[in-house]
């Protein structure tokens, strides 16, 4: 489980921290909160839905068909996808809610990614000021956390002018056919027919290009069944190296969980 703690100089000034050599720790997310500044670059590459939560619809790129199942990661950790989402990039960092309606910047200590040193990067330097590069998560965690209240004011406008429906999905996987529940759409006729006071409204707050980005990225949506078919694929050929393994009286403890053949203690 993450544990963030808010990065001091009592906790971290002899710290060092790594960055991340995989995506794994991404693995079981099947869909992920973006913010509006990157759905241009998302729409040309994966499908944008919205979902509902307490505070209102966010946008989030959807990452597979069944829960706790990122597609676009591979078994090694690997990202498939040529756009890595915002939130996964600043990975293992985030801004939390500190006293005042101050923000702290925040380290997950359970990533695996905090060091003695002396590799990686210093959280602070010898100084005791915070070094160039957790200066520069700090700079983009902070311009990512304002357009997100940019995002939100958006989503709350096209709320109020009813300018989201249900996404119904189903596709087909393999033999099987997935259905995806909770997911909204832009209702593409109610943007249409907004009278001229309420388009004014929506183009002041950004709205249009969210709209059409996500309507852009619907396109993509068969493309999660051929990473469906591909995992299956992939896990098949595992399985069979595995039952050629057995037959051949090799230690099935040679594969490794991302399923590739591990030769440590062979010598």
């Amino acid at each position: 489980m993450p544990h963030y703690v808010p990065i001091s100089r009592e906790r971290h000034s002899q710290k060092y921290w790594l960055r991340p050599s995989s995506y794994a720790f991404a693995a079981t997310s099947s869909v992920v909160q973006l913010v509006g500044a990157e759905l241009p670059k998302l729409a040309t590459v994966m499908p944008i839905a919205f979902v509902e939560q307490p505070g209102g619809f966010v946008p989030v790129a959807v990452l597979g068909l069944q829960p706790n199942k990122n597609l676009f990661l591979a078994p090694d950790g690997r990202w498939i996808g040529s756009y890595i989402p915002v939130a996964f990039r600043s990975h293992p960092f985030r801004l939390t809610e500190a006293e005042a309606g101050q923000q702290a910047l925040c380290f997950d200590e359970e990533s695996g990614l905090l060091s003695d040193g002396p590799t990686g990067e210093r959280f602070f330097t010898e100084a005791g000021e915070a070094s160039q590069a957790t200066l520069d998560v700090l700079s983009f965690l902070t311009q990512s956390e304002r357009n997100r209240l940019v995002t939100a004011a958006a989503c709350a406008v096209m709320q109020k002018h009813k300018l989201f429906c249900p996404w119904l999905i189903a596709l087909k996987a393999g033999d099987a056919e997935q259905a995806l529940r909770g997911l909204f759409q832009v209702d593409e006729v109610a943007l249409n027919q907004l009278p001229a006071e309420a388009l004014i409204e929506v183009r002041q707050a950004g709205v249009l290009p969210m709209a059409y980005c996500q309507l852009l990225s619907m396109q993509h949506l068969p493309l999660l069944g051929r990473l469906s078919d591909a995992h299956a694929k992939a896990a098949e050929n595992a399985g069979a190296l595995r039952k050629q393994a057995a037959v051949s009286g090799v230690d099935s403890a040679l594969f490794t969980s991302n399923e590739t053949i591990s030769f440590a203690g062979l010598g």
